[in-house]
């Protein structure tokens, strides 16, 4: 009689999570080479687009040139810096508050299936929902300030983050749980030493696409009402047709949506890549 303890394996396994998708498999420039294709890549097309800007004639007021919304952003950067800070308040507050909840629901629809088909009617509801429909009954109930902003972020962060989280925990190998069991393992001991780490990369992606939802809603929310955040600065410049300015300001989200990607990349890259 062999003493080997048996393995569970498959022959091919494919996870779904941040360090594995198409976006992530080559990113960042390992030689000079690739850094100079890439500088000289965005050389052209920001230049190119400069050039036909200037050669084409177009008004600012319909498309500033490239130049002007960089001139614009170092010159308004000290007004827009304060907005800025605003909409960083409402996006962490409103991410960090929606994902708690979101972790906290699919732990509960992953151990309860009744649970699940209590709550997922509302879930969809959330889901299908633009949370930006909201926002002005929030207002008349909370007022102008961050309390309004928060719960539209949350309330768009939470079922991302659930939906996603709930997919993770419930890819655990069955093997792996049966082996568990067998052991003695409780069901909190399994969630948390399996169930929890193997879902780690969908975890991430809820949390990556909850957090970009949410800058889109806190965004929206600040355009509706209010008088602070970047999404005021977009409705106040586009209303006095500063373009350069407001896309000075667009430039300074998409660097806020960058900077969010990466984030969640370099945290999967170092804490959920053993999975590949």
């Amino acid at each position: 009689m062999s003493d080997a303890i048996p393995e569970f394996r498959k022959a091919e396994a494919t996870e779904v999570g941040i360090t594995g998708s198409a976006l992530t498999s080559g990113v960042g420039a390992r030689t000079w080479s690739e850094v100079a294709i890439i500088v000289a890549v965005a050389i052209v097309v920001i230049g190119g687009l400069e050039f036909v800007l200037w050669w084409r004639e177009v008004p600012d007021y319909i498309f500033p040139r490239p130049s002007l919304i960089a001139a614009a952003l170092v010159k308004e950067f000290p007004l827009i810096l304060p907005h800025l800070g605003y909409t960083l308040v409402t996006l962490f507050a409103g991410f960090t508050i929606g994902a708690v909840i979101g972790m906290v629901l699919a732990a509960v629809v992953t151990q309860y299936p009744l649970v699940e088909k209590v709550i997922t009617p509302y879930i969809l509801v959330l889901v299908t929902t633009p949370m930006l429909a909201l926002v002005p009954l929030l207002i008349l109930r909370f007022g102008f300030g961050y309390t309004p902003r928060i719960i539209a972020v949350a309330l768009a962060v939470g079922p991302m983050v659930m939906i996603n989280a709930a997919t993770g925990f419930r890819r655990t190998d069955s093997a792996k749980i049966a082996l568990a069991r067998s052991y003695g393992a409780t069901t909190l001991q399994m969630f948390w030493k399996i169930r929890a780490p193997m879902a780690l990369p969908m975890i991430l992606v809820g949390l990556m696409i909850g957090s970009i939802f949410g800058l889109l809603t806190a965004v929206g929310a600040e355009m509706v009402g209010g008088g602070f955040g970047l999404g005021n600065r977009l409705t106040t410049y586009s209303s006095m047709i500063n373009m350069p300015e407001f896309f000075a300001v667009i430039l300074l989200l998409s660097f806020i949506g960058i900077l969010i990607y990466i984030t969640f990349f370099l945290i999967g890259k170092k804490w959920a890549s053993w999975q590949t």
